[in-house]
């Protein structure tokens, strides 16, 4: 999912990067890099708090790329992208409710 985000970062133009690109390259790499930290943790119980935050960030890369899709053109991409998005915020789910 991160790699695709990154590679529709750099179908934008230059404005688009600026404004939405760093945003969306932010939202993604913090999905698995908080699901990781959280692993990494000594209890079941920070490690829900950090699926927590990386389900956060998961609704705000859906929201980027949704606004994305109104202002590319690429917008069979981005729905692709949106529906890897919302199966991730399954699996972070279902992780959660594993801990729990």
């Amino acid at each position: 999912m991160v790699v695709e985000v990154f590679k529709l970062v750099d179908e934008m133009d230059t404005n688009q990067k600026i404004n939405l690109g760093s945003q969306l390259g932010k939202s993604a790499v913090s999905v698995p890099s908080n699901i990781a930290e959280g692993a990494g943790r000594s209890s079941d119980k920070e490690f829900s708090r950090f699926l927590d935050i990386a389900m956060g960030s998961a609704f705000e890369l859906e929201t980027q790329l949704l606004i994305a899709s109104r202002i590319m053109s690429r917008s069979e991409k981005i729905e692709e992208l949106i529906s890897n998005v919302q199966e991730v915020q399954k699996m972070i789910s279902g992780l959660k409710r594993s801990l729990n």
